[in-house]
């Protein structure tokens, strides 16, 4: 039977064979080693051989797996500097009371992880002793993704350097007191030590990744020389399944962004069991990495492994390890020696004649303790390896075992991410095993001590000179006095007040056109980052093109297609846009580094992210949270905006949602402007707001989120009215009444207000016309430019009448003494105006775009959902007819009218 894999004759003619007789020598060669040796001597050699040709640059196609043995050999490992003793003793301390914090806060049901830290002890320290780099380095020091359950660790590292307390680890996971410790990462909650989120699994290693190459941007636009700083990730291997996980592995090949390093920690167990039961999860991810242009450094077998490699003269024990699935590893954890004699060694009978010179104690050594990860010394060649390595990423695949050193109840069992304590009698083991003085008569009832060396103890001041050489604790985030940014001339948003005249602009065009102004300015333009993802030139940005340039790390190296075009598409090395390809995830990654170098580098950044409304906060809702826990400031614009106003794409692309999405991210400041001029106003407030000088008691680490149509529609003047800016920021002002639009309605017309945002209120302005020329009606047609926001200051109000302050929504100052109902409608469904209606005191209706879209035209969408103009003047007579202030026959006769 032919091998379908086998290359066929046909295949072979494609390339054409310089020396035949060559070629037939090597093969020859290869099929007497086979008949000699063996296949696996034969696949040995080739291996080698394959190995020789990537390491000598030749181009071959990359070798994507490699045995099941640590990449750097133990003769190659560099000698770890410093004490290792002493670094030894720190490393148990810090075990100690990660395990201890949990432990003692489990009386409070509050929950906590031990096993994942005991895992991964040694990948922290040795990092901390030796290669990661404090605030105070060059630079802006390295950025650190520490795995989200892994926290405990890292806090009880800070309290051995005194930056926590006892009080506060037992306050782990209780902060209501104002003294406690978050559960995972969170820089919103511990602003002086954490950096970056990152328990929301797979958003750590995008993120990491975008920071790196946020890093290189910075540099290259010569905005901050980063060259010093080292991002360093950690993650599981579990975590690994995460789409995020991976999904820009081949950028971070692409730009060799050497400057950034994953570690992840495989001990092949993710919360229910095995990563890979029947597979080998290290073999996966470096087939995984190397195939996108990673450089992959495996440590998986600690010293006393050396002996067994050096006794396996035949290659039995690497093809033993290839063939073990992960959770027969993980079974041979808990079991005798006799059982993995027989079951690992018995497999292969020259296994067993070596399995004859090992001991019992050897062989458990082994398999029970001896893993690359639960070692400083192989740790420590990897990172070295790493940091060293030029010209692509690397990845770091440490095996360890979760709950290493917390005793058998724990160590490699499936139930152990769900284990939150020890016993008495196990926590005596744990520190018998890692030699602490720690005496029986300090468990006072029962209770499990805290154990420090004390503050001058040879353990903390090591710890403290490594810190100090290094540049500092980590991890840390600092924000840097900086001197808040200069307004932009006023000229750029005062330009909006006049209107559009004739000409009928988009006010996704309008955005455009601003930041286009804002991107010259001298003492600003430099900061802005705009970023989309493959859509600019929906959005109007292409003249952004040869101005800006587009980010790339190797500039322009071809000459584009419409060179000879004003607007060509133009790649520079200090490009200003970022423009993503079709990747809203990664977009926002781009956002988050941009929007936290404020504090990340000392530099501020002014992002915006602009991208289809409806492919933003539904797909990267998580991130949206992710930049808010991490405190990011910019402006993200959803562009082609509603439900109605992009119809002839279906309904896969009608957004009628994403306002109520983004209304739950407490840091988000939602607005859904109608006019240019709208725009203008909220964006200089913006920049006020998260650049400038804030006013008392505003929280800058806010971001906006503006909802922008590509409906081309006339753009008016800004109006003449009193507190209009106000109002527009605030969310909601009076644009007209019928008397100043011009309408003289009947003497004691009835009235009705009609509050509009986005598109919407040009529905409002047609209905306001009809609603005085056919029935009689005046109405005054108001701007929404934010519902969340009236909702949100509303939501102030009744808490302050909690506390016995009176004050009144601003919602209801704006429309007190406002005669007749309201009735508000919007582009979104009803839920979005619907967030305000229980603090207007006038009766209350809404109309909106609920259900799914369809493909039509914008007329027909609207009329399809019940928001058109006509559409409005139906539900207005319907509520003046309950009040019985019009004729109930009319709204039979305006539905007959307008054939609705």
């Amino acid at each position: 039977m032919t091998d379908p894999n086998a290359i066929q004759p046909s295949e072979l003619d494609q390339l054409p064979d310089r020396d035949p007789e060559e070629t037939a020598e090597w093969q020859a060669s290869l099929d007497a080693v086979t008949e000699a040796a063996g296949p696996h001597r034969a696949a040995y050699l080739m291996r080698r051989t394959l190995e020789r040709a990537e390491g000598a640059g030749i181009a071959l196609p990359k070798l994507l797996e490699t045995d099941y043995v640590n990449s750097i050999p133990t003769a190659a490992e560099p000698a770890v500097p410093g004490d290792e003793a002493m670094e030894q003793r720190i490393t148990a301390w810090n075990r100690w009371n990660a395990a201890a914090m949990v432990t003692r806060g489990s009386k409070y049901g509050v929950g906590g992880h031990i096993a994942t830290f005991a895992s991964a002890a040694w990948l922290y320290e040795t990092g901390f002793n030796h290669f990661f780099k404090g605030k105070e380095a060059d630079g802006s020091g390295d950025q650190l993704y520490i795995q989200g359950h892994a926290s405990p660790g890292i806090y009880a590292r800070a309290f051995l350097d005194g930056r926590l307390t006892e009080e506060q680890l037992d306050n782990f996971r209780r902060e209501a007191g104002g003294n406690g410790l978050p559960s995972y990462p969170h820089p919103r909650r511990l602003p002086w030590l954490w950096e970056f989120p990152t328990v929301s699994m797979g958003l750590g290693p995008l993120s990491a990744i975008y920071q790196a190459r946020f890093n290189r941007y910075l540099t290259n636009r010569g905005i901050k020389d980063t060259s010093a700083s080292h991002v360093w990730a950690f993650l599981g291997d579990g975590e690994m399944d995460e789409p995020e996980s991976t999904a820009a592995l081949a950028l971070a090949a692409r730009e060799e962004l050497d400057n950034l390093t994953f570690v992840i920690n495989c001990n092949l167990q993710r919360l229910d069991g095995p990563v890979r039961a029947n597979f080998k999860i290290v073999q996966e991810l470096e087939a995984q990495f190397r195939g996108a242009g990673w450089n992959v450094v495996k440590t998986l077998w600690g010293t006393a492994w050396d002996e067994l490699f050096q006794l396996d003269t035949t290659g039995a024990l690497v093809r033993r390890l290839r063939q073990v699935p992960d959770a027969q590893i993980q079974t041979y954890q808990t079991r005798d020696a006799a059982y993995i004699r027989q079951d690992f060694f018995g497999a292969d009978p020259a296994l067993a004649e070596l399995a004859k010179l090992l001991s019992d104690d050897k062989i458990l050594e082994c398999f029970h303790f001896s893993r690359g990860g639960h070692e400083s010394r192989k740790v420590y060649a990897a990172y070295k390896a790493a940091v060293e390595h030029k010209g692509a990423p690397t990845v770091i695949l440490a095996q360890t075992v979760k709950g290493h050193t917390l005793g058998e109840g724990f160590a490699s069992k499936n139930a152990n991410h769900q284990m939150k304590k020890l016993t008495v009698d196990e926590f005596k083991n744990m520190r018998d095993l890692l030699g602490l003085p720690i005496k029986d008569s300090d468990f006072v009832d029962g209770v499990v001590p805290y154990g420090h060396p004390g503050a001058d103890s040879p353990e903390v001041r090591y710890l403290q000179e490594r810190r100090a050489a290094l540049g500092g604790p980590a991890p840390a985030r600092r924000v840097h006095p900086v001197a808040p940014l200069p307004a932009p001339a006023e000229k750029a948003f005062a330009s909006f007040d006049k209107g559009s005249g004739s000409q009928n602009v988009a006010t996704t065009m309008a955005f455009v056109r601003l930041v286009k102004d804002l991107v010259r300015d001298k003492e600003t333009g430099k900061r802005w980052v705009p970023i989309v993802p493959d859509e600019a030139r929906t959005f109007g940005m292409e003249s952004l093109f040869p101005s800006l340039g587009i980010y790339s790390p190797k500039g322009q190296t071809y000459e584009p297609v419409d060179r000879d075009q004003l607007m060509y598409y133009k790649e520079a090395k200090n490009g200003q846009i970022l423009n993503e390809g079709i990747t809203e995830a990664g977009s926002m990654a781009d956002f988050i580094a941009a929007s936290t170098s404020y504090a990340t580098h000392g530099e501020t950044m002014i992002p915006f992210y602009i991208f289809y409304s409806m492919f933003g906060w539904q797909r990267t809702a998580d991130q949206m949270w992710q930049l808010g826990d991490q405190l990011g400031r910019g402006f993200l614009v959803g562009a082609t905006a509603g439900r109605t106003t992009l119809t002839g794409e279906g309904l896969q692309h009608a957004d009628g949602h994403s306002p109520v999405i983004a209304a739950t991210n407490p840091a988000a400041l939602t607005y859904d402007p109608a006019f240019a001029y709208e725009v203008a106003v909220i964006v200089k407030d913006g920049l006020r707001r998260m650049y400038g000088e804030a006013a008392p008691g505003e929280d800058q680490n806010v971001f906006y989120y503006l909802t922008v149509y590509n409906e081309p529609l006339p753009q008016p003047a800004k109006p003449s009215v009193d507190g209009i800016d106000e109002g527009i920021v605030k969310g909601l002002y009076r644009f007209n009444t019928a008397e100043s639009a011009g309408i003289t309605p009947p003497a004691n017309a009835p009235r009705i207000q009609l509050l509009g945002s986005g598109t919407a209120i040009h529905w409002a302005l047609k209905a306001q016309a009809l609603l005085a020329e056919e029935w009689g009606v005046a109405a005054d047609v108001w701007s929404a430019t934010s519902w969340s926001e009236l909702r949100r200051d509303a939501l102030e109000a009744d808490e302050a009448l909690l506390r016995g302050e009176e004050r009144m929504p601003f919602v209801r100052q704006a429309l007190q003494g406002a005669e007749g109902p309201v009735l508000a409608v919007s582009d979104y469904m009803r839920q979005v105006p619907d967030q305000i209606a229980q603090w207007v005191e006038q009766d209350w209706s809404s109309l909106g775009a609920d259900g799914f879209g369809l493909s039509d035209t914008r007329e027909a969408a609207r009329r399809h959902f019940g928001v058109d103009a006509e559409s409005i003047v139906v539900a207005a007579l319907a509520q003046l007819a309950g009040r019985g202030e019009v004729k109930a026959t009319a709204v039979k006769e305006a539905r007959a009218k307008y054939g609705l």
